[in-house]
């Protein structure tokens, strides 16, 4: 990862990621009640309301305080280059949990291959702080990547795939999972540069999609990102 894309801290500012230790609170009240005696910030960052009535958002705390936008922005300097693509032709509900991870990971996007409704409630509010890209169907998303110049590695349990645990993952990438139950299409795995299956050890054949997802995420984290 680049020196901008890892992001830095000013001194007496906590650091962006990789993971913040908390006390188990969730949110912080009024700035007066959290900082007596303390100016009070303004401009553009802050978020008067907030300021105000306290943040109960589920945000880090370097982000406490702080309009959306500038939450948004401020993660737009640090997201690592690989994409999330999941199929969602029949209305699948772990999409929100993809979205809530890739969030968690600072995926630069993620693509929605399919119907263009889905469940938000898995994101918990995530998807304000993570750009989403909708695509009709796997044509669209295969275009848009190759345009991009990005592999795309479809993530599946699939004779002739190769192991996660062995592989090394493309820094700029597209992750494709499709959806519970069938798993990634045939049309999106013939057009895959590669897929890639998970090792399992259990007698289920095969693992929620959205913790899929996680592990693959993971599984770039720990090869690409500065942590």
């Amino acid at each position: 990862m680049t020196e901008a894309a890892a992001g830095s801290a000013e001194p007496g500012e906590p650091a962006p990621g990789p993971t913040e230790w908390g006390d188990g609170a969730v949110g912080v009240g009024p700035w007066e009640v959290e900082h007596p005696g303390e100016p009070r910030p303004s401009g553009e960052t802050w978020d008067p309301e907030l300021l105000d009535a306290g943040d109960r958002r589920n945000v880090v705390d370097r982000y406490r305080y702080w309009r959306r936008e500038a939450i948004v922005a401020d993660l737009d300097t640090r997201r690592h280059p690989f994409h999330v693509a999941i199929e969602n032709f029949g209305h699948d509900a772990n999409i929100g949990t993809v979205v809530r991870t890739a969030n968690a990971f600072l995926a630069a996007e993620v693509h929605i291959v399919g119907r263009r409704r889905w469940n938000r409630r898995g994101a918990m509010v995530t998807d304000r702080y993570q750009h989403l890209r909708h695509h009709d169907d796997v044509t669209a998303l295969m275009e848009w990547a190759a345009t991009e110049g990005l592999p795309v590695v479809a993530v599946d349990n699939l004779p002739g795939a190769e192991p996660l645990e062995a592989v090394s993952l493309p820094r700029e990438c597209v992750l494709l999972f499709g959806q519970e139950g069938p798993g990634v299409s045939d049309d999106a795995r013939l057009r895959a540069a590669r897929t890639v299956s998970i090792a399992q050890f259990g007698s289920t054949r095969s693992i929620n999609a959205g913790v899929a997802a996680g592990i693959a995420m993971h599984a770039w984290i720990r090869e690409h990102a500065a942590y």
